[in-house]
């Protein structure tokens, strides 16, 4: 059975985000049975400052970032993709400006009598 918990992330405060992120940090560095000085160490953060991310304190979005790279863990990075809309009514001028039709031999006239 899987446990598909729902957060209101917005009514959260920045501390308890903080602490969120940082208890998901320590959850994939002791699964992969690393220790903090190991992990820091590839890092190339201090220990000190790992300890900091794992109890949701303040670190920069570097070090967080380094941390999720040596976890393997980039793929959270994927929330933060931004995909690309068009609205229906540029979608409709786009597609009335679209060739319906291939131009055939009257383009070759048009265009050789244009010479």
């Amino acid at each position: 059975m899987t446990d598909i918990s729902y957060k209101n992330w917005s009514s959260m405060s920045d501390k308890a985000l903080a602490e969120h992120i940082g208890v998901f940090i320590k959850h994939h560095r002791m699964e992969q049975n690393k220790t903090q000085d190991v992990l820091a160490n590839s890092a190339g953060i201090s220990r000190s400052t790992l300890s900091l991310l794992e109890r949701g304190e303040k670190v920069t979005l570097a070090t967080l970032i380094q941390v999720l790279r040596i976890l393997d863990q980039l793929h959270v990075m994927e929330a933060f993709s931004v995909q690309e809309v068009i609205s229906p009514l540029i979608l409709a001028k786009i597609e009335k400006n679209k060739k319906k039709r291939a131009g055939g031999k009257k383009e070759e006239i048009k265009n050789q009598n244009n010479w």
